[in-house]
């Protein structure tokens, strides 16, 4: 009976809601907008704004590795066999490689077409910024391995380690899957606190406008117009690359396997790309993307695997970045690159940007890192790139978020876990999101059995 009743209610409850938080995302359009502002003429108080950019991205990281937690926990204590888990991580890790590659291929491409670097002054303060962006935090894939495991099952948590995390929610998942009804218990609790972590963060996202404001300050303050100016080309190469590989690959790929249309999926994500934008961290997106992506129609272990796995192993943006920076150091330290060196470097940092997953800055310090370890050479023209590396960050965050939203689709088509005539009727607005609470108010009566909970979700999308 509760199933029955969800159609009524899920749809009405945020409805009221929905018109308060539109006025929030008004607020950070306006705040943008006036950061830029304040970091263009008064540079000097930008750049002393940036802790309130730091401390709202720092309030959105608090509450990632509860989330995820939570959303493995249930999602797998759900499932019936352990199997279909296995096959959602097996083609969620296969498809991450191949996109990566894919990434890497484009930004080969645009890069040896524009050759933005040739003709750069290298000077000493540059060669220093260059070295100091090599970050001692990068570890080398077989430590990065070892690091996924924590040193106890709840520093996990307290380091903000997001694959330490994912391993012991898996294992968590697990163990109450094969403890069957006497597991049940658990999960109910689980859920309650999952439902309380999302109202948290309804409550955190309040405080959005002043943390972009600071941001964006920050971010203008210390560049200016003048790094804009130097170096165009390469930003605007870098921004038309994610655009194509977005809008033509992935935008290609949605359409062919889900049938979707990337704008109305885009559409659907909008405010989470303006979170995005406005801090220049995907990071501050993640606990919203697993709430939309649940509420889209995309199964509990589907968002739960992919989602956090994602955000250290699909980084096309970041992939695109570093090929084409790559390239650019090359052509400006006068030195460039063949296409037999270009490869084995480019693999090389495939590999060295999953050891710096989680890494602040991770863009830059890898690539940093990459070059000092496989070319040290280049390291000197990393500097060159310092000052405007905040605004390609952008549109690397905002690359690496459509990937991750658009991979957790077409993951969740390829194993059947998507219900999809619940995803037209969220699209289409039928059924809008929760804005203030992040979940369903029928999904805490649903979780409980889970033929109770199928058979909930295809009377919801049918409403």
């Amino acid at each position: 009976m509760a199933a029955s009743t969800t159609p009524n209610t899920a749809p009405a409850a945020p409805a009221g809601k929905r018109d308060r938080t539109h006025y929030l995302y008004i607020a950070v359009i306006a705040a943008v907008a006036l950061g830029i502002a304040v970091g263009l003429i008064w540079p000097d108080l930008g750049v002393e704004l940036k802790p309130l950019g730091t401390g709202f991205v720092n309030l959105i990281k608090m509450m990632i590795s509860p989330i995820i937690f939570c959303t493995i926990v249930l999602g797998i204590g759900s499932v019936r066999k352990a199997a279909k888990v296995g096959a959602v991580g097996g083609i969620a890790l296969g498809y991450f490689l191949v996109m990566s590659l894919v990434a890497l291929g484009i930004g080969l491409v645009v890069g040896n077409i524009l050759e933005p670097g040739t003709g750069l002054q290298i000077t000493e303060a540059v060669k220093n910024a260059g070295h100091g962006q090599v970050d001692s935090e990068a570890l080398p894939p077989v430590d990065f391995v070892l690091s996924i495991i924590p040193k106890t099952l709840v520093s996990a948590f307290t380091e903000q380690q997001v694959l330490q995390t994912l391993l012991v929610a898996l294992l968590s998942g697990f163990a109450l899957q094969a403890m069957g009804s006497a597991g049940q218990p658990i999960l109910r609790g689980v859920e309650h606190i999952q439902r309380l972590v999302f109202r948290i963060l309804g409550m955190v996202m309040w405080a959005a406008p002043i943390g972009s404001f600071g941001a964006i300050a920050a971010v203008t303050g210390s560049a200016g117009i003048d790094a804009l100016k130097q170096l165009a080309i390469l930003m605007l190469g870098f921004y038309v690359t994610c655009f194509l590989f977005v809008f033509l690959v992935l935008g290609a790929l949605l359409r062919i396997v889900a049938g979707l249309n990337i704008l109305t999926l885009f559409k659907y994500l909008g405010r989470e790309f303006l979170l995005i934008l406005s801090t220049s961290s995907s990071e501050s997106a993640l606990p919203r993307l697993i709430a939309k992506m649940e509420h889209l129609g995309v199964s509990k272990p589907v968002v739960g695997i992919t989602v956090p796995t994602g955000y250290s192993f699909n980084l096309d943006g970041t992939m695109i970045y570093m090929t084409m920076a790559s390239l650019f150091v090359a052509d400006a330290m006068g030195t460039p690159m063949a296409v037999s060196e270009q490869i084995p470097l480019l693999l090389f940092l495939l590999l060295a940007s999953k050891g710096a997953a989680g890494v602040t800055g991770a863009g830059l310090a890898t690539l940093a890192g990459g070059l000092q370890s496989h070319k040290p050479a280049l390291v000197d023209g990393v500097g060159l790139i310092v000052g405007i590396d905040r605004f390609m960050s952008e549109a690397r965050a905002l690359t690496n978020f459509a990937g991750n939203a658009v991979a957790t689709v077409l993951i969740g088509t390829w194993t059947k876990e998507i219900d999809k005539e619940r995803v037209q009727l969220v699209l289409a607005g039928g059924l809008p999101f929760d804005e203030q609470t992040l979940l369903d108010e029928g999904d805490a009566v649903l979780a409980e059995v889970p033929e109770q909970r199928e058979d909930g979700e295809k009377e919801l999308a049918k409403a």
